[in-house]
């Protein structure tokens, strides 16, 4: 399933209220970004149960129930948690990972709200969701016939949002200062290989083990959680800001020329964090036009070809990070500063091609 128009999580709320108040709902979203818990708040805003079937868990006679013989005949008599006799939500998480078999126990529930002689009460609401088999999710294809009983909302992940609900929930505040500077940070695209990757879910984790752990949280163990639940390259970068909340260490210091880049190989994670620092102070500040270029900005110029070359003397690699293309290789620094490294710094730029 495809995504031809995505919703962040702040445009659920009102999205479920108009269309799964009618008609069932299936939420399209990656691992991590928040799926389960909008249903349940939006539950909550109904004054409604949320009641969670998982798909992968399910068998056929978890929905159907099993038969009773009553009077001469069989009767099949649907389990407690479906059957209520007062409106609620119906949540199917993971429904196109369940087997086809379960799937299709599912229609005549999601398409007409009955399992056998059982209808579910009036006023209750029925949302499925699931991961896309495209994110490396355990997910099944779902039948046409499935795909056609549902309004299908896919839902992308929001920085904004995110941060305002971190804001009201404690979120640790390493988390959350961090996401302000690099929102970029949040997710990730699930990777191929079985590694961790970052997802709001994972922020969260990782601010619950900061918590646990305390101010005092030795810089090891930092390590070992925060690689454990995050992209690696936004690892590196989060151990980096960590030392300099620490130790008061930041760009403005090296800009100002009181402090010089950390050259020791133990503090590369720190170095890398203040490269990309270095990179977005210089993307806000520089005009992407020469003609707009003050004196004031060919003296910031100068000082950021300065600073680069001395990042290249550490690690070509990291400062190559400054002056790299986006990840649809468009520069991202503007062009007559890149001629001009290009001029003053050789190297640089040929390791950057």
């Amino acid at each position: 399933m495809q995504a031809a128009v995505t919703v962040t999580p702040a445009q659920i709320p009102e999205l479920l209220l108009g269309l799964a108040t009618v008609r069932p709902v299936f939420l399209w979203g990656a691992p991590g970004i928040g799926k389960s818990s909008l249903v349940r708040k939006f539950a909550e805003s109904l004054g409604m149960e949320c009641v969670s079937l998982l798909g992968t868990q399910l068998a056929p006679e978890d929905l159907i129930g099993v038969p009773q013989i009553r009077d001469g005949r069989s009767v099949f008599c649907p389990p407690e948690a479906i059957a209520r006799d007062e409106p609620y939500c119906l949540f199917l998480d993971e429904l196109n990972a369940a087997t086809p078999d379960v799937q299709k126990a599912f229609y005549s529930l999601i398409l007409d709200r009955r399992i056998g002689s059982y209808e579910l009460p009036v006023g209750s609401v029925v949302i499925g969701a699931g991961n896309r088999a495209t994110e490396n999710a355990l997910a099944r294809p779902i039948a046409s016939a499935l795909v056609n009983r549902l309004t299908h909302v896919h839902l992308r992940a929001s920085a904004a949002d995110w941060l305002v609900w971190a804001g009201e929930n404690g979120v640790h505040p390493w988390v959350t200062d961090y996401l302000v500077d690099r929102p970029d940070h949040l997710w990730s695209q699930p990777p191929k290989t079985e590694e961790p990757f970052s997802t709001p879910r994972s922020w969260h984790m990782l601010s619950d083990a900061l918590h646990s752990f305390g101010p005092d949280i030795g810089e090891e163990t930092l390590k070992v959680v925060v690689h454990g639940t995050l992209t690696p390259a936004h690892a590196v970068s989060f151990c980096g800001y960590a030392k300099i909340v620490r130790h008061s260490f930041g760009i403005e210091a090296i800009l100002k020329g009181d402090a010089s880049w950390p050259a020791r190989v133990e503090d590369r994670d720190l170095l890398y964090y203040l490269a990309e620092a270095f990179r977005g102070r210089l993307v806000k500040e520089l005009p992407r036009r020469r003609e707009h270029v003050s004196a004031s900005m060919r003296q910031t110029a100068y000082r950021a070809k300065s600073l680069l070359v001395q990042l290249a003397e550490i690690s070509v690699e990291v400062a190559q990070t400054v002056i790299a293309d986006d990840t649809d290789g468009r520069p991202v620094l503007p062009a007559w500063f890149l001629v001009d490294a290009a001029r003053d710094m050789p190297r640089l730029v040929e390791a950057r091609r």
